[in-house]
């Protein structure tokens, strides 16, 4: 199966449930107002965002649509074309984009949104494409972390620099970039502790992680990569925006959009941030992770 169908597969029940929301509304005879009420409260249960929401309704208001013209047709493409406006823009090709070397990416996203996967696959990915990779484990708190992390990279035979528990992450991250540069590897892939709740403690973490790594490369880190779980749903933008107080980050992967009825999430994150979404994940195994392609999300999103 290739990716687009596992992503059409994957956001079923969120254009199913759009769908079967959309057909409803224009099933029934009502005056133009009420259409678009209903349409506005389907969206915000897609969770695509209020700010989406407020300006697809008015655009399409000043369209001003005769009550013939205003069809479930036309609806589905003027989404589908406001949708795409917002995210092709954001649509970047993170694997074929020409980088140092070696690239330090910096992967970040709290406990739990499949961060170690998404690292893994991710890894798996760029290894494929004939680099070198070398991963450093600097999520330190957790030893389930590092022990994962160990799995994939013996899985998809990738080195890895790990210490203790408890380690200073810092020092594993700076150990694993100066390793990358001695080895010639093309990217140091770095993982690191998501406490969203000891947020004072999780700051200057991030903060000494950047800085000793300036010390080796003042570019460094030249990714930093925020893994988002999209069955979260608007608690994502709580994520984003914590993280962001934290480090810049240049680039966005979606992971677990099988899960959820509710992949419009991408769509508010886009609207409101405009970060870069480089990847999406739609599954457990080592392919399951690719390029985000803006016109195929939204062809599997609007029509399923």
């Amino acid at each position: 199966m290739n990716f687009f169908k596992k992503l059409k597969e994957s956001l079923k029940k969120t254009s199913e449930k759009f769908t079967k929301g959309i057909d409803e509304v224009f099933n029934k005879s009502k005056p133009q107002a009420e259409i678009l009420q209903d349409i506005e409260d389907i969206l915000i249960q897609a969770d695509v965002g209020i700010n989406f929401v407020e300006e697809f309704r008015k655009n399409i208001a000043n369209k001003k649509y005769s009550k013939e013209e205003l069809t479930k047709e036309n609806f589905f493409q003027a989404i589908a074309q406001e949708i795409e406006e917002i995210l092709i823009p954001l649509q970047k090709d993170f694997f074929s984009t020409k980088h140092n070397k070696p690239t330090v990416v910096l992967i970040c996203g709290v406990n739990g949104v499949g961060k170690t996967t998404t690292i893994g696959k991710l890894c798996k990915k760029l290894k494929d494409q004939g680099n070198k990779i070398i991963v450093g484990a600097a999520d330190t708190f957790r030893a389930a972390a590092i022990d994962q992390l160990e799995l994939w990279c013996q899985k998809i035979s990738v080195e890895i620099v790990k210490s203790d528990i408890g380690s200073d992450p810092a020092s594993v991250a700076f150990k694993s970039f100066e390793y990358a540069k001695k080895n010639n590897a093309d990217y140091c892939v770095i993982d690191t502790a998501g406490r969203l709740q000891n947020k004072k403690n999780l700051m200057e973490e991030f903060s000494k992680i950047i800085r000793v790594l300036k010390k080796i490369d003042n570019d460094a880190p030249h990714e930093t990569i925020l893994v988002l779980d999209a069955t979260t749903g608007q608690n994502a933008i709580n994520q984003i925006e914590e993280f962001k107080k934290i480090t810049p980050i240049t680039g966005i992967i979606m992971t677990k959009l099988d899960g959820t009825a509710k992949g419009g999430i991408l769509v508010a994150i886009a609207k409101q941030f405009k970060i870069p979404i480089y990847a999406i994940g739609i599954g457990e195994k080592e392919e399951d992770l690719d390029n985000f392609i803006a016109k195929d999300f939204v062809q599997a999103f609007i029509k399923n």
